[in-house]
């Protein structure tokens, strides 16, 4: 243990420069866009205050194990999502997995920023351009909320809705993913100023990004507290927080309820997307991980309950104005926050500063989260790849450089079918898989005793019974649970009405396989790539590297089924 605790600490790695920054960076991360358009109508949908029963079970028993993991897994081992797998070298496989997803994510959540960012230039006016239908981009179905028809009639569309779908990505001019058209210059322009800003919050590491986060991180607490005391002031606010909050103990026994609880807490924390094991791998050593992990998810959940009070005293205040159920104005993902919101906030006086103030928010949430990303990428592959260090400005130029060209499909006229292709396979199921095989590998593999040792060599004390039990047994079934329903109730994307064509789907696929593919593509590579009898290279494969010598003078038992479960791979010659 005590040559293990020198060999990390002589590490010589960047670290925060406070404390303060790392935790911010985490919760900046984990806090995003899905916290805002996501949890408050799942609660809604799903039995109002009833809906936190299965999300509270599924955060306490699978949500903050993982969070806490991967954690103590970077800080312990100083390195990123790749690595760290220095202490089971057979499943490196699965760093390069979460690294390829995060890369992929980028792809088009950047896009959504750009979104935000193109918003809010358009708020600059007088008057807002998503009021009224007598704009160029209007067709002859716009009609505002007045008209019923507008809510009784599926053809008809309300002027917020025609300028995302229609001024904005200008859908109208393309027949489907097929049919992309060339990038318009007005979101391209909007997507180079996001990269510009993510390269500049990045370029010289931590001590960068550790400052830009006391405003991307802190900014939309803000903006969300002013926007709760000005929607509860709206008329049918009340309404809105109750169909919020009223609890329907029944929806309990639908299944569905538990799933969506679980696939939120799934991808609410972030977890195996690489960021957290980049984050803490810039930690000191002797940080408390154990302390840090309770206080960022308790946060990252606590935003997503506060957040649903903002979001529904204007749902409450749009259902009230227009005399139309709530359910006729709730909705969750891009349609909330680009099409409802934006239309609740034009009928309030001084209606733009109010879009500016909102679209600020959505710029913050998104860029600390793309930072993360980006830095789960970074960091991974320039701690893999040694030389790289000595030039992570020109690294971490290309990686951006490159995510803007690939994102250029997503401002094209057919962008949004682009989007909602990569949005559906880029990380979904494989994330879930990933965090498996991460599990996995701790848990059976390095094994739980060994890693609570490493907690201990960090903090001073070992984690209790509970988390060992939940690392060892309940989190990898939940997660196994949670691959099997993935692919079960997999549907196929769509937008609207146009359905993706079968050659679309496949591509998805690849794209989600592509990143899967590393673990055993990883794992074969490793096993014929070791010395000796397959025994042998079994026994290197799952062995610490920094133990590898102990393979060498026979001290590392044969490979059996036994080894798997033993929480100890070392004996005594």
């Amino acid at each position: 243990m005590i040559i293990r605790h020198l060999i990390n600490s002589s590490n010589d790695r960047e670290t925060w420069g406070k404390k303060i920054d790392f935790l911010l960076s985490v919760i900046g991360f984990a806090v995003d866009l899905a916290n805002v358009w996501r949890f408050p109508y799942l609660c809604y949908k799903n039995g109002g205050g009833a809906f936190l029963v299965p999300y509270m079970f599924f955060m306490v028993i699978a949500g903050m194990p993982l969070f806490y993991m991967e954690l103590a897994l970077g800080q312990y081992n100083r390195e990123g999502a790749a690595g760290v797998w220095k202490i089971c070298p057979i499943f490196k496989g699965v760093g390069y997995t979460v690294i390829l997803i995060s890369l992929y994510v980028g792809f088009y959540y950047n896009v959504i920023i750009s979104w935000a960012l193109f918003y809010l230039f358009s708020s600059f006016t007088s008057e807002l351009p998503w009021v009224h239908c007598n704009n160029t981009w209007n067709s002859p179905n716009c009609s505002d909320w007045a008209h019923n028809s507008s809510i009784n009639d599926s053809h008809k569309a309300t002027p917020a809705q025609e300028y995302f779908e229609r001024g904005v990505l200008h859908i109208q001019d393309s027949g489907g993913i097929d049919d992309l058209g060339k990038p318009r210059w007005q979101l391209t322009s909007c997507l180079a100023v996001v990269i510009v800003l993510l390269y500049f919050s990045l370029w010289k590491g931590v001590k960068t990004s550790g400052k830009v986060v006391w405003i991307t991180a802190t900014m939309p607490y803000l903006v969300l507290t002013v926007l709760l005391i000005r929607g509860v002031t709206l008329p049918g606010a009340m309404d809105g927080i109750r169909a919020y909050l009223s609890v329907d103990f029944l929806r309990l026994c639908d299944a569905q309820v538990w799933i969506e609880a679980a696939t939120q807490i799934c991808f609410s924390l972030g977890v195996g997307f690489g960021v957290l094991i980049a984050f803490s791998s810039y930690n000191k050593f002797s940080n408390n991980c154990y302390r840090d992990a309770i206080i960022t998810s308790s946060i990252n959940s606590l935003t997503s309950f506060f957040s649903g009070f903002v979001v529904f005293s204007f749902l409450g205040y749009m259902s009230h104005k227009h005399n139309v159920p709530l359910d006729k104005v709730a909705r969750d993902g891009a349609g909330l926050v680009f099409v409802i919101y934006p239309e609740a906030i034009a009928t309030l006086p001084g209606s733009s500063v109010w879009a500016v103030i909102f679209f600020i928010m959505l710029l913050t949430l998104g860029i600390d989260s793309a930072m993360g990303g980006m830095e789960s990428v970074i960091t991974g592959l320039i701690d893999e790849f040694k030389c790289l260090h000595k030039h992570r400005e020109l690294f971490t130029l290309f990686i951006v450089v490159s995510t803007f060209l690939i994102s250029l499909f997503c401002v094209t006229n057919g962008g949004m079918y682009v989007f909602t292709l990569l949005d559906h396979f880029a990380a979904g199921t494989s994330i879930l898989f990933g965090v498996l095989i991460e599990a996995i590998g701790i848990a059976w593999f390095y094994g739980v005793d060994r890693f609570s040792d490493d907690i201990e060599e960090m903090i001073g004390h070992r984690p209790g019974l509970y988390w060992r039990l939940c690392w060892k047994f309940v989190s990898p079934c939940f997660l196994l649970f949670m691959v099997v329903v993935s692919f079960a109730t997999f549907n196929p994307p769509s937008y609207g009405s146009y359905t993706f064509p079968t050659w679309a789907n496949m591509v998805g696929w690849c794209l989600a396989i592509s990143s899967m593919s590393m673990v055993p593509l990883y794992a074969i590579y490793k096993l014929c790539s070791l010395p000796g009898k397959f025994c042998d290279r079994i026994a290197y494969a799952i062995t610490p590297e920094t133990e590898h010598h102990l393979v060498d003078n026979g001290e590392v038992r044969q490979f059996t089924v036994r080894v798997h479960l033993s929480t100890t791979q070392t004996t005594s010659s």
